[in-house]
């Protein structure tokens, strides 16, 4: 910082500015400081801001916040994907401390002849204003009037006084001071708002194993045909686990036996074969050109593929041969394979990054650069916290540095500060503890923090995984699969589910919060239409979850949310707001997929852009009923039936008729339980 006042605590800034904050394309970004001055004069502060261009975007001017926080706030909003750099600058506003002083001094009766010295400085302090060409006429106006002291002293200096506005926006700065530059990057909007669907490619058309032949793969050619599935369940990304060749050394069995059959297909997380590694396609699914028209055919469905990018190798992996360094050797001899204890993952050899550090560094590049070659432009990435955090930060702004629209999702389950420590660093979005939050009190708390993390962390929340099967979903019935969907689908602006959540899938590996029969080690084929003709799909349901999303603007964003109070504590209200369109959504939820819940709202109208007294129309996006209420509301919640509203304000500024019912109706058809 260089100049007369203090700027301090400035946000957003990560890591005391070592990390570029986030945002995406069209973000409303608030950016705050706290400013002083010594004495009485006015100080004011605005932000300087360059695009990735290097061009400078519009003067913008900070608002004071809280009075006598000496707390200042402006909103930028950034128009294209790449690094923008602020700076908060301070300076002395002569104008507003003249405007001050003056409408003082006349207040207490003092006269043009003990004005003197303040029309004198406020003539000095026009001419030295610059203001737009249209404005000048009303700007040499004012100052001709205070220089008149023929002019009775309220039309000498009326006009000085109603300059308040433009001079706000045009000030006369004088000793500025320019505080440090912060770097905020910028990714385009499904960075974070998106939503994720998972399926294994081979199970897609996969042929079950009979007596007379074995089992026999899906292709991206018989995936390409449940497209059309994901699309009308509204995803817009397709994530794929490992398409890579998998290992035959040490492969697993069905649930994670450790014998494995000669038509048993392994796990795609064992990567890489006789038929190559990770730059290389299963042949059972085809060949890279079939690749290219699956990625070509989903775009056609407005679903973008996301890869998984998993840094860990089979036994017969080309890299074990070719880079035995790679790899940790034990005492002895042998290739030290995976464990998170208990847990051992024979199958797996993991990297060593620190014997040949630039060699993994050149080749993981090389992999990631040869998909994004592929029509790739996002990845999910298993297990970064097993890796070093300055390979990704290495990684991530290397591979932007050429391709800037490519985005990283971290699949980090474990402490918080690595979980944090990898967004700060680069990773686009990050999976969450969203799991493991299962009552309200939990989910507030929790989503309340991820809200404090907004400059860097973006939340993406999955109901379940592969990996992971919660109690609540093995025991909960089916209400709490649609309770889940909820809540991950409009508490963030990411969320997304892996395939069999829509049928209900809930049976667990005994002793793991796993699914039996895990698709990780085998071939799982679903008869998607069967279920959807019987009615024991929830893909309605999801379809409206995410046509909700798509409509409503207010929830593309995390920084808007906000938790109302209920007087129940099996059921979480909140609401977003877009302040641009004015758009809002009003959610109430249950937590209990058992037993009818009641509650009694207390809305924070404000935050809903209403007054206290306000009655307004709500629209249940749901079942299509409206209500009238107010700041005071009951609520009724069947699991069975409607275990969520989810309401749109259609005019959030207007108030509705006073009078009327706050009762709730019933669901429609499409739950079955």
């Amino acid at each position: 910082m260089s100049g007369r006042f203090p700027i301090e605590d400035v946000s957003p800034a990560v890591a005391c500015g070592r990390y570029p904050a986030r945002a995406v394309v069209g973000e409303l970004v608030p950016v705050s400081a706290t400013a002083y001055r010594e004495g009485h004069d006015a100080l004011g502060c605005n932000v300087v801001w360059l695009g990735p261009d290097g061009r400078a975007r519009p003067f913008t001017r900070m608002r004071p916040g809280e009075p006598g926080k000496d707390r200042w706030h402006a909103i930028i909003t950034p128009d294209a994907v790449g690094e923008w750099i602020f700076t908060v600058e301070a300076f002395s506003d002569p104008y507003l401390t003249w405007h001050n002083a003056v409408t003082k001094k006349i207040a207490a009766g003092q006269g043009a002849a003990e004005l003197a010295n303040d029309l004198a400085e406020g003539v000095r302090v026009l001419d030295a204003a610059v203001v737009p060409e249209a404005e000048q006429a009303r700007l040499d106006r004012a100052a001709r009037a205070l220089r008149d002291g023929d002019l009775p002293l309220p039309q000498r200096v009326g006009p000085a006084l109603e300059l308040a506005d433009l001079l706000w926006e045009h000030p006369v700065r004088e000793l500025v001071t320019t505080g440090a530059e912060y770097r905020i990057w910028v990714d385009r909007e499904r960075a974070l708002f998106s939503a994720w669907y998972e399926f294994f490619p081979r199970s897609e058309g996969a042929i079950p194993a009979t007596v007379d032949a074995p089992a026999r793969s899906g292709t991206f050619a018989t995936a390409t045909a449940r497209l059309p599935g994901v699309a009308e369940m509204g995803f817009d990304v397709l994530y794929l686990p490992p398409i890579h060749p998998i290992g035959r050394v040490n492969r697993k069995g069905p649930n994670n036996s450790l014998v494995a059959g000669p038509d048993d297909v392994g796990s795609p997380w064992a990567i890489g074969a006789d038929e190559g590694g990770h730059d290389a396609i299963h042949p059972d699914l085809g060949t890279p050109q079939d690749f290219r028209d699956f990625v070509v055919a989903a775009a056609a469905h407005g679903l973008e593929v996301a890869m998984d990018l998993a840094l860990q190798c089979a036994p017969d992996h080309p890299w074990v041969t070719a880079h035995p360094e790679w790899f940790t050797t034990r005492a002895d001899g042998s290739i030290a394979y995976a464990e998170n204890p208990p847990k051992k993952y024979q199958d797996i050899y993991p990297l060593n990054f620190d014997n040949d550090p630039e060699g993994i560094r050149a080749e993981v590049l090389r992999v990631v650069r040869h998909w994004v070659g592929e029509g790739v432009k996002i990845f999910r990435v298993d297990n970064p916290h097993t890796k070093p955090v300055d390979f990704w930060h290495w990684l991530i702004w290397e591979v932007k540095r050429t391709d800037p629209d490519v985005l990283f999702l971290a699949e980090a389950f474990t402490r918080p500060a690595m979980m944090h420590g990898l967004a700060k660093v680069g990773f686009t979005q990050s999976y969450t503890y969203f799991t493991w939050r299962t009552s309200a009190a939990q989910m507030r708390e929790y989503c309340a923090e991820l809200v404090a993390a907004a400059d860097y962390m973006r939340p993406n929340f999955w109901p379940n995984t592969p990996d992971i099967l919660h109690a609540s979903l093995q025991h909960g019935g089916p209400p709490m699969f649609k309770i889940r969907a909820v809540l991950a689908a409009l508490l963030s602006p990411s969320w997304g589910m892996y395939a069999g959540f829509e049928l209900f899938e809930h049976v667990a590996r005994p002793g793991a919060e796993e699914y039996i029969d895990n698709e990780k080690y085998e071939l799982r084929p679903r008869d998607w239409a069967e279920a959807q003709a019987q009615g024991r799909s929830l893909a309605p349901f999801v379809a409206t979850l995410n046509r909700v999303r798509r409509d409503n603007p207010a929830l593309h964003r995390l920084r808007n949310l906000v938790f109302h109070d209920i007087d129940n504590p099996a059921l979480l209200c909140w609401s977003k707001r877009d302040p641009v369109t004015g758009n809002t959504v009003l959610v109430v939820c249950s937590f209990d997929s058992h037993t009818v819940q009641w509650g009694n709202t207390t809305l924070d109208l404000p935050a809903l852009g209403l007054d206290w007294h306000d009655r307004f129309t709500v629209h249940d996006e749901l079942t299509g009923a409206r209500y009238e209420w107010g700041q005071r509301n009951a609520v009724r919640l069947d699991p069975y039936l409607q275990p969520a509203h989810v309401f749109t304000l259609p005019d959030s500024s207007a108030a509705g008729p006073r009078g009327g019912s706050d009762t709730v109706t019933k669901d429609d058809a499409r739950w079955t339980s």
